[in-house]
């Protein structure tokens, strides 16, 4: 790794079904029709936000999911649904699955991680020591070390630690 900042982004609860109260899951999607988890919904202003922050990170951006075979498959098949990778910019080759949320540090590490957004604290105790920028996704606050950012419009906070020389635009533009 170069040292240029990388970022991951969960899927579930941050990229889709996000803003669900904490502990809540995303049935329709999980256990609801294979139909229905492709016709449910991104969660609230990622598209408005995440292609800027995609572009800002250079591309060097993944998605960093837990889930077993038929999540992932019902993941990248939303994925393709919904265009995600022509509406963000994020490369379709960046998205990497676990089983075990503290799995995710391994895949951080060795992609170089920078920055992670991920709505569970244990997957931030996780990677605590790996990823020095840590944002906690969604309604719920935590301690210190990781900052909160309870929705997608407060996500832009982002670009203000990505190091200035960097892959960050001079000026923020406007989506």
């Amino acid at each position: 790794m170069n040292g240029e900042p990388r970022l991951g982004v969960d899927f579930g609860r941050v990229i889709h079904g996000g803003l669900l109260a904490p502990g809540d899951d995303d049935t329709v999607f999980l256990g609801g029709s294979f139909e229905e988890a492709l016709a449910s919904p991104a969660t609230a202003g990622v598209y408005e936000v995440l292609p800027g922050l995609i572009e800002a990170f250079g591309g060097r951006a993944w998605i960093i999911s837990k889930c077993g075979d038929r999540v992932r498959k019902r993941t990248l098949a939303w994925l393709d649904q919904h265009d995600f990778y022509g509406r963000t910019g994020l490369p379709r080759q960046n998205v990497r699955f676990c089983r075990k949320r503290p799995e995710k540090a391994l895949h951080c590490e060795e992609l170089g991680i920078t920055h992670m957004i991920d709505d569970r604290l244990d997957v931030h105790r996780a990677i605590r020591d790996v990823v020095p920028y840590r944002y906690l996704f969604g309604t719920a606050e935590g301690p210190e070390w990781v900052r909160h950012i309870p929705d997608w419009a407060s996500a832009e906070i982002i670009l203000e630690d990505i190091p200035v020389g960097r892959s960050r635009p001079a000026t923020r533009r406007s989506r």
